[in-house]
């Protein structure tokens, strides 16, 4: 039998620099779309003709090296690995359910703080990029969650890992590439939850506390204030933690800032860069250069490579490094829109019935259903 390890271990084995070949049997268009970083793609189906000297000259891959073997949902990557065994391959594991289990991985990593009253984590999913956070008050060990993913138990998880309870949980917007969890959170430990006042213009039709602009929520002694930052939606909520940080959804990035037409459509790409700008230097640059920038994701590539940061470390930019060192935040606001709308990225996966389960428009049937609609990393920042 075939030695399997989990995603979770896959992603240990990474950050060890481990070293292995992974082969993705996935069909050529799914590898290309999104992948780990250093996969190698041999497509393969359980009853396909497997020639070891073909494999061997079209991956590099020799009888001797250790291989990891990955597809979809672990089934194909299975009978191959078990293929490879038959064939020579003595050194073989197969990834247990796939790229499935490794969309499901997280990192929690803590930000620093100047102030011993607030903790923040930051709950890195780190195969789609997305980014969400724990913040505490240390002497009420209460705390806040904003921008759950959907899958809760990693946010419960890490709260009490750390000895805090949740009372509160905010979502920054109406998310387009991933499944929230805010709602599900909410209801699972009895907080008030919260969306920016501009919500209902959405289409939300779930209940909701609303918060306007500059509005504050307490959580123990840590002051959460939002702040108005419309651009990338028209309902997008920045939140100014104890005045040292700020959680800037798909706002502003460590590298780029958000794109601006999945809601407003291509031809209202042009009004929400508009109202981005406005958001970016009137508000968020606006703080001073100290405060700390925590984004709502991670610039991820096809290829799996994250270009923003090394997940499993802080992802993080101050207000001063990014004035200074982001090109588009230094252009004038004509060129800003047209830099923003003039070459439009590829739209994240099933965006469109994303954002409708995220309104409670649509509901999903199952786990799986989710897992399938998520599949892919974020597309949720402009191309500079």
């Amino acid at each position: 039998m075939t030695d399997a390890i989990t995603a979770t271990e896959l992603r240990d084995r990474i950050d060890s620099n481990t070293t292995f070949e992974l082969v993705d049997t996935r069909p050529e268009d799914n590898y290309e779309s999104w992948h780990i970083d250093g996969a190698v793609n041999y497509p393969y189906k359980p009853d396909d003709d497997f020639d070891p000297e073909t494999f061997k000259s079209e991956t590099g891959i020799e009888e001797d090296d250790t291989v990891y073997t990955i597809c979809a949902k672990g089934i194909s990557s299975n009978d191959f690995a078990d293929e490879l065994k038959r064939n020579g391959f003595e050194d073989v594991t197969v990834v247990d359910d796939g790229m499935e289990a490794w969309s499901a991985v997280y990192d929690v990593v803590e930000i620093p703080t100047d102030s011993e009253s607030v903790e923040i984590f930051q709950i890195q999913r780190r195969a789609k990029g997305c980014l969400g956070y724990l913040v505490g008050s240390t002497a009420t060990r209460e705390a806040a969650v904003v921008d759950a993913s959907r899958h809760t138990d990693e946010f419960v998880a890490a709260a009490d890992e750390h000895g805090y309870t949740v009372t509160d949980v905010f979502d920054t917007h109406v998310h387009a590439d991933h499944v929230s969890g805010g709602r599900q959170l909410a209801n699972e430990v009895g907080a008030t939850y919260y969306l920016g006042a501009d919500a209902r213009e959405r289409g939300v039709e779930y209940e909701y506390d609303a918060l306007g602009a500059n509005d504050v929520v307490r959580v123990g002694d840590v002051e959460i204030k939002a702040l108005s930052t419309p651009g990338h939606t028209s309902e997008m909520v920045s939140y100014l933690v104890d005045g040292e940080a700020v959680l800037t959804g798909d706002t502003l990035f460590v590298g780029s800032v958000g794109r601006t037409e999945l809601q407003f459509g291509g031809g209202g790409a042009a009004d929400g860069a508009h109202l981005l700008y406005e958001s970016l230097h009137r508000t968020l640059l606006a703080e001073p250069d100290s405060v700390t920038v925590l984004p709502g994701h991670f610039a991820l590539s096809n290829d799996g490579e994250a270009t923003d940061g090394t997940p499993g470390e802080p992802i993080l930019a101050s207000i001063g490094d990014l004035r200074r060192g982001q090109e588009l935040l230094q252009a004038d606001e004509e060129t800003f829109v047209d830099r923003l709308t003039d070459r439009l990225p590829e739209k994240p996966p099933n965006y469109e019935t994303v954002i409708d389960v995220n309104t409670g428009r649509t509901k999903l049937d199952d786990e799986q259903e989710a897992t399938e609609l998520e599949l892919g990393p974020n597309r949720c920042a402009a191309s500079e």
